[in-house]
Formats: structure tokens, C-alpha cells, sequence
């Protein structure tokens, strides 16, 4: 039997010393060619920005991944695991006015350093396919893609009023802005500019953007409820009032307000039409009007301050009539026009019809300043009949009747809303219309470290896509960064000139670049063929893997990320470069790794260095720390001591299997018994007890991380189970040094439970598989598969309450039902005893939880 001896946990050793193997065999983490009769498994987590040190947020995020690329590999798929880097964005450009190193140079240093981190931890990425997004192999698809696009109509470029971050000297898209700051600087609030932008038109994809969140049924519904209120569909009606009198000129046609509504059957009740401060009618309106225009200015304050507080919806209403009236167009009736400070110029139209009566903001405004409030819709008290009773105002439900609105009295909501709409119609004056909040995306950034758009501006000739010949356009590598305004690239003569491909005189070059998003929105096509010079990806590369089996990453990104990228997607797919409609078929987005109560990150100075915990404990405990101490869908608060704690588990771990590792290698070599695979044996079968046992709970162990993997990832109790595993193997120690337990058995425990292990602490199992005699990779072993014969509970252990108090335990054969449970509650002595004779007026039996027996 095994010798005694005593060999310590040295993680500092063990390792590095894996770590130099697996360099040398980079094969091992490598996906296998289409065509491979395995079934492929695509498990990706999001891309990285450079910053230049991992904390353990990322981490948490990373070995779920990891575990999982793992487990599916243990289980005979094809896996692909790649990593990269979102290499653009500001940063970069800040560290050069910082530290005075130029941004590529310092943003290729972080790569590096980053790299060293996740390879000291044991991540299993197959680094052939890594993507660097500011190299320009990549960007010049950025290009490409902007290119194909604008030739379909899906780019444009227009003067707008944009987001502004001054700390960022860079516009920002309205998916950056949140509560009315910057996304990256959440104290610095954003300011409204005139920019002229480069846009992508997101908005011709709106609808199947909104459709397609239904067979999303793989995501969380949290980010499927946030994409869908963010795309905000709308369905309504434009109505057209007419300006009464009207600054057009002589002759013209006369001037039209166009109001978008979502409930035309109350358009009767419209007591005044209410103008955005910025609608385009206003500044003809005021233009000769000192005082008016000085009061639309003041609501234009106060509409900005609003955004910049980031709550808009609940700004103090205030507004100006304007002196003049526009014409319902139902019934020519003279309404009053007014600019409020509540009506935005990017929702609908800019303007509105005010129903008081039936809508809350509008009666809060009609209060205020004494406007008619004029009910047109009476609740209905019974469905069944006509009769209607007097509303509370506002009155804003659908299920009513119309009064007070000429031959459509009595019409309920929907055959008004019909009616109306069909009206509206055939005079042409309006139209059935379905709007969105979503907006087209601003790809343009005033900034240097980014993809350059590749278009160029001609005085002959207007503006002129760069040639895919001419391709990639290249971002200057040597330039001075500055905080003076506008692009940097405005100021660098060897990038800004150049010859108009068209008629070959001088022209510049499009100074933007692009929103870094960009290089998020379809990284992980490039990941299939990252090497390919042709063109983006190989179509035929991207149809075997896609789409993701399993994306991981932060519900922070389900507006900004998730949504552009599946924009991309649909966009590549009418582009012919792939079939599928969606990037991910599954979607998990982890919980955050918290510090001293708050999200840790670089900018809360509350990050913690997986460096460190690597150093004192270890890559493995470092790892697992990260997957036990919360499920992963939840919020991880940091605690060093449990990361120590999982050393100490390992420790254990390793010691057991040192210790008896000599009989499974003799079992191994056949020197004593015979293999034993205990995954087809009998409960039968087994010789001993103390074996059974032992089986029994390796088999119960093995089906619990089974049913972890395949559903929602509760890696916490996954490791809780082995750690109890491990309690088992302790205790049945003598038995095991006796003999009791035959050395086949001992061999299978230990082998399984080295394979259990694997996807959670890949450094100590290869360790452990070598010390165990074997010479194949752990990651390429089957995983074990649970018995269900021995994994069976033949008993069970069933407590009784006597008016709620625990009295007794009774044992059952598993399985048993309420009448033996019930019976063997009553005949237990104990339970006898303390009833002293009486009959319970009530039994409670909850089959294999418990039996509780109610006496009066």
C-alpha cells in the first residue's frame, strides 16, 4: 500500500513549469479545421481594451469562459476559444499626453503585458487567431465595411447636433451618454454641438433588430427588455395642422406642422399644438419677436440642463405661447401653438398635439397655464354594453368610447383610431406611421487613434470614396498629440493631402475616424480567418462556426456592443458574407467583481491585481476564487481570504492524490488487480461498502457538475461539490491504507476526481494526471460520465415535525411515497412518545423533504 509521505502544494512551481508545455505544444488549444466529424463549440468572451493591466473583474469574466471551452473539449467538440484586443479609443491618446509615448507604441506595450497575465493564468485561447483591432490588417475591413456600405445607401454624412465630452475632445453616440454624461468620464456632462458627422443608417435595420430579439430566446431577458425599449417602436399617426396666416411667403403653399400621435381617436381633444424650443417652425416664428425668441432661448436652457442631468422626463414643464394658431384638420379648428421645454426635436417630429384630457404630461401643462382640457374618451363600466361612465382626468386607457368629437361619438377607441387614420388618408393630410427612439449611429470621432474613414473631400468633385485598391488608409504613426480642438489629423499635411482619385487634382482626406465600437461590432468573424489578405473573413469559415454557441460579458454593453454588433451582422449578411441573422446564439452576462462597495475598476482605484493573487496563491486558486464565491450571474464581493481558503483546498487535493498516486499507477501497469471503470458497473459489482460509498458519491458528484455545465453555470456549488468529494476521500483514508478499498477502486476515484477538477484548475490537474501515470493531456480525456445505478440514493433520511418542531428522522428507501412516509412518521418511537396518545388532526407529507405532523 501507499507509503506515507508528506509533499507540499507549491504553485509557484508547479505552474510555470505547465505553462513553458503548453507554450511549447500551441496546438493544444487550437480549433481543428471545418470538416472535423466533432461537433464545433464557438465559446467567446468580449474583447478587451489594452489598458495595460488585467484586475480580477476581468478575470471572473475570462474563466467562466474558460471553464466552460474546457468542459466542451473534455466532451469531444471542436472548440474555438480565441482572444484579441480593442485596440482603438482615447486612452491611448491621453497616455500620450501623459507620459509623452506615442499611442501605438503604448497600446502594443499593454497587448504585451496583458498577454504575459492570461497566459499566466492558464487560459486556454488559441492565440493564432488573435485580433489586434489598431493594426492595419484589421482596420482596413473597418474601411471595407464602411465602404459597402455607403455604396447601399447605409452611410451618410449631415450637419447635427451632437454629444459633446470635453474631456474626450470627442463626439459621443447617444448610447454613450448616459445619465446625460459621458460613459466614460460619469461626472462630466455632456453638451450639445453642431457637428457635420458620418453616420450609419441603424435605423433601416430597426424593425428586424426588434423582431429578431424574439428567437433571442438564448439571452437574458434583461438585455432582450433593454434592446427593445432602447429600438422604442411606436405605432401612431402623422397629422398635418396648418399654420393659420403664416410667415411663407406670398403664394406659397401653406406652412404645415406635422405632429406625430400614438392616439389620433383623441386628436378632438387637442387644445393647443406644442413646438420642440429647436423645431425649425420656431425660428420663423420668433424671427421677428425679441421677447419670444429671449423666452425660447431660456427653454432651451432648460432643456439642456435637463440632459445634463440625465433626466429629461422629469424636467419642470414650462412653455410660450407663441401668438400664433395652426387648423385641426378634422374640424378646422383654431388651436394655439406653443413652444415647450418638454417636447424634444430627436422624438417624432418635434411637435405634438396636447390632449390635456388624456395625456399626463400635457394635463400638467394645461394646468399650469390655464389651457382648455377638453374629454373626448369616457371609460366604458361594462364592455358588454354602451353605456360609459365620467372619467377621472387625465383619463389615458384605450378601453372607452368617444364624445365631444362630431360624427365619431360613441366609437370606441380602435374603430375611431381606424376611422381617423383612413381619413387622414384620403385628404392627404396624414398617414399611419410606426416610429422608433432608436437613432442612426454618429460613428464619427474627432481624434487621432482610431480608423480612419475612408472617404475624400474634392473641390471638383464633392466627396469621393477612397478606391478598395488604395486600401488601407493608414493611420500616421508619428504625430504630436495635443489638447487643442478638432481632429489631430487636421494637423498632419502628409496625411490631410492627397489626389482625388476621381479627377486627380488636390484634395483632403477625411480627418474623423471611427467610433471604436466599430472595431467591437464584428471582431469575432475575423477571429475564423485572421490572417486572410482577400477580404474580411472567408464565407465559408464564418458559416461553419457561427453563429456564437456562447458569448460572454457585461450587461453594460447590451445597448452599446451587443446591439451595433448585431447590426453588423444583418448588414453582413445582405452583403452575402454569411447566412446567419444573429452573432450569438447564447448570451450570459456575468456579475460584477465588487471593492469596498463599488464596481472594481481602474477609475474607482479599487482594483486588485491578479498578479498579486497569483504570486501569494497561485493561478488555480486565483481562478477558482472567481467562480466560488458567487454564482456567476451575480455580484462577487472581493474577500483576499477566500482566495486563500481555495489554496488550502487544493493543497488538500494535491496531497491526497500524491499519496496514494502509487496505486493507481501500479493499477495502471497492471502490477496489482485490474482497471476498473466504475461508469458501466453495478452497484452490485462493488465489493465493499466502504467502496460503494464512495462510488456512490463520486457518481452523484460527477452527475451534479454535469447538470452545472448544461445549465445555468452554478460553478459555486459545481466546486462546493468536489470540495465535498474530497471530505469523503479523507474520511474513507483507513479504509483505503487497509485495503478495504481495492486498489482499482482507489485508481478510478482518483482519476475522476483529477478530471473533475480540470476545467476549474488546469495547472494542478496536468500535475496531477503526470503524477498519476499518465501520459495524454487532461484537456483531451472524456469527462466522466455519472452512472446512474450508483449514483442512486438507496436510503434517505426524512425528518419529522410535531407541530413544526423537529422530533424525529426516519430512513426510507429513496423514492418512497406519502403513505409509507406517513406511516413510518407514526410508528417511530420517538414520535410515539410525543404524541403520548393523540391522533394528529392534520398531517403534512412533503415527499423526500419531510413529514410534519400538526396535534391540537
Amino acid at each position: 500500500m501507499a507509503e506515507e509521505k508528506e509533499i507540499r502544494y507549491t504553485p509557484a512551481t508547479i505552474e510555470p513549469r505547465w505553462q513553458d508545455i503548453w507554450a511549447a505544444n500551441p496546438a493544444l488549444y487550437s480549433a481543428e479545421p471545418a470538416g472535423t466529424p466533432k461537433p464545433k463549440y464557438y465559446v467567446l468572451e468580449m474583447l478587451p481594451y489594452p489598458s495595460g493591466q488585467l484586475h480580477m473583474g476581468h478575470v471572473r469574466n475570462y474563466s467562466i469562459g474558460d471553464a466552460l471551452a474546457r468542459y466542451m473539449w473534455m466532451q469531444g467538440y471542436n472548440v474555438l476559444h480565441p482572444m484579441g484586443w480593442d485596440a482603438f479609443g482615447l486612452p491611448a491618446e491621453n497616455a500620450a499626453l501623459k507620459n509623452n509615448t506615442p499611442p501605438r507604441q503604448w497600446t502594443l506595450q499593454n497587448i504585451a503585458a496583458m498577454k504575459r497575465q492570461m497566459q499566466r493564468l492558464g487560459l486556454a485561447y488559441d492565440w493564432a487567431n488573435e485580433v489586434t483591432t489598431c493594426l492595419p490588417d484589421y482596420y482596413r475591413w473597418n474601411q471595407w465595411f464602411f465602404l459597402r456600405m455607403y455604396e447601399k445607401g447605409l452611410v451618410y454624412r449631415k450637419q447635427s447636433k451632437v454629444n459633446w465630452c470635453s474631456l474626450c475632445a470627442t463626439v459621443l453616440a447617444n448610447e454613450q451618454v448616459v445619465n446625460g454624461c459621458c460613459w466614460r468620464h460619469e461626472d462630466n456632462i455632456v453638451q450639445q454641438r453642431n457637428l457635420e458627422q458620418w453616420f450609419y443608417r441603424i435605423t433601416a435595420y430597426a424593425q428586424e433588430l426588434l423582431e429578431g430579439l424574439d428567437q433571442l430566446d438564448g439571452w437574458p431577458e434583461k438585455v432582450r427588455t433593454m434592446q427593445r425599449n432602447w429600438i422604442g417602436r411606436s405605432e401612431g399617426t402623422e397629422v398635418d395642422f396648418t399654420l393659420e396666416g403664416g410667415t411663407h411667403e406670398p403664394g406659397a403653399a401653406a406652412e404645415k406642422i406635422r405632429v406625430f400621435t400614438t392616439r389620433v381617436d383623441t386628436i378632438f381633444g387637442a387644445t393647443s399644438v406644442q413646438l420642440a424650443p429647436e423645431h425649425p417652425l420656431v425660428a420663423s416664428l420668433t424671427a421677428t419677436n425679441g421677447m419670444l425668441l429671449h423666452e425660447v432661448n431660456a427653454l432651451i436652457d432648460q432643456q439642456k440642463k435637463a440632459r445634463e442631468s440625465g433626466d429629461l422626463g422629469a424636467i419642470e414643464k414650462h412653455g410660450v405661447f407663441t401668438g400664433y394658431y395652426a387648423l385641426n384638420p378634422y374640424n378646422q379648428e383654431r388651436v394655439p401653438i406653443w413652444v415647450a421645454n418638454y417636447i424634444l426635436m430627436d422624438y417624432g417630429t418635434g411637435a405634438i398635439m396636447s390632449v390635456p384630457a388624456h395625456d399626463e404630461r400635457d394635463f400638467e401643462f394645461a394646468t399650469k397655464y390655464g389651457l382648455e382640457i377638453r374629454p373626448v374618451i369616457r371609460p366604458v363600466a361594462n364592455p358588454e354594453s354602451a353605456d360609459a361612465e365620467e372619467a377621472v382626468l387625465p383619463f389615458v386607457s384605450e378601453d372607452g368610447v368617444l364624445i365631444n368629437s362630431g360624427e365619431f361619438d360613441d366609437y370606441t377607441c380602435e374603430e375611431a383610431q381606424i376611422a381617423l387614420q383612413q381619413i387622414a388618408v384620403r385628404g392627404g393630410f396624414g398617414e399611419p406611421t410606426v416610429t422608433f427612439r432608436l437613432k442612426d449611429w454618429g460613428v464619427s470621432r474627432q481624434r487621432y487613434w482610431g480608423t480612419p474613414i475612408p472617404m475624400i473631400n474634392c473641390p471638383v468633385d464633392g466627396l469621393v470614396p477612397v478606391p478598395d485598391d488604395q486600401l488601407p488608409v493608414l493611420l500616421p504613426e508619428q504625430i504630436e498629440i495635443t489638447q487643442e480642438g478638432g481632429s489631430p489629423l487636421s494637423r498632419v499635411p502628409s496625411f490631410l493631402n492627397t489626389t482625388c482619385p476621381k479627377c486627380g487634382g488636390p484634395a483632403t482626406r477625411e480627418t474623423d475616424t471611427m467610433d471604436t465600437f466599430v472595431d467591437s461590432s464584428w471582431y469575432f468573424y475575423r477571429y475564423t480567418d485572421p490572417q486572410n489578405s482577400e477580404a474580411p473573413y472567408d464565407p465559408a469559415k464564418a458559416q461553419y462556426w457561427f453563429p456564437i454557441d456562447q458569448y460572454i460579458g457585461g450587461v453594460e454593453h447590451a445597448i452599446l456592443h451587443l446591439i451595433y454588433s448585431r447590426f453588423f451582422t444583418k448588414v453582413m449578411r445582405d452583403l452575402g458574407l454569411i447566412t446567419n441573422d444573429e452573432p450569438a446564439r447564447r448570451l450570459f452576462t456575468q456579475g460584477m467583481v465588487i471593492k469596498d462597495g463599488a464596481k472594481m475598476s481602474k477609475s474607482k482605484g479599487n482594483v486588485v491585481s491578479p498578479d498579486d493573487m497569483v504570486a501569494r496563491y497561485g493561478a488555480d486558486a486565483t481562478r477558482m476564487y472567481a467562480l466560488f464565491a458567487a454564482p456567476p450571474d451575480r455580484d462577487l464581493d472581493w474577500q483576499e481570504d477566500g482566495v486563500a481558503g481555495i489554496s488550502r483546498f487544493l493543497g488538500r487535493v494535491f496531497r491526497f492524490v500524491n499519496r496514494f498516486a502509487p496505486v493507481a499507477i501500479s493499477v495502471h501497469k497492471g502490477e496489482v488487480g485490474t482497471a476498473f471503470n466504475s461508469t458501466d458497473a453495478t452497484a452490485a459489482e462493488v465489493s465493499t461498502g466502504a467502496s460503494l460509498a464512495l462510488l456512490r458519491k463520486l457518481h452523484q458528484t460527477i452527475a451534479k457538475i454535469t447538470q452545472d455545465f448544461a445549465g445555468r453555470w452554478h460553478f459555486n456549488t459545481s466546486i462546493a461539490a468536489i470540495m465535498e468529494l474530497v471530505n469523503e476521500y479523507y474520511a474513507a483514508e483507513a479504509q483505503i491504507v487497509s485495503g478495504e478499498v481495492p486498489p482499482a477502486v482507489v485508481a478510478e476515484l482518483l482519476r475522476s476526481l483529477v478530471l473533475l477538477l480540470a476545467p476549474f484548475a488546469p495547472f494542478l490537474t496536468a500535475e496531477l494526471w503526470s503524477e498519476l501515470g499518465e501520459t495524454s493531456e487532461v484537456l483531451r480525456e472524456p469527462w466522466p460520465v455519472s452512472n446512474a445505478d450508483l449514483a442512486r440514493e438507496d436510503e434517505i433520511e426524512v425528518p419529522v415535525q410535531v407541530n413544526g418542531k423537529l422530533r424525529a428522522l426516519v430512513r426510507l428507501p429513496a423514492g418512497a411515497d406519502k403513505a409509507m412516509l406517513e406511516a413510518s412518521a407514526l410508528s417511530d418511537e420517538k414520535v410515539v412518545e410525543w404524541l403520548a396518545g393523540k391522533t394528529p388532526v392534520k398531517i403534512i407529507v412533503v415527499p423526500g423533504k419531510l413529514v410534519n405532523l400538526v396535534v391540537k
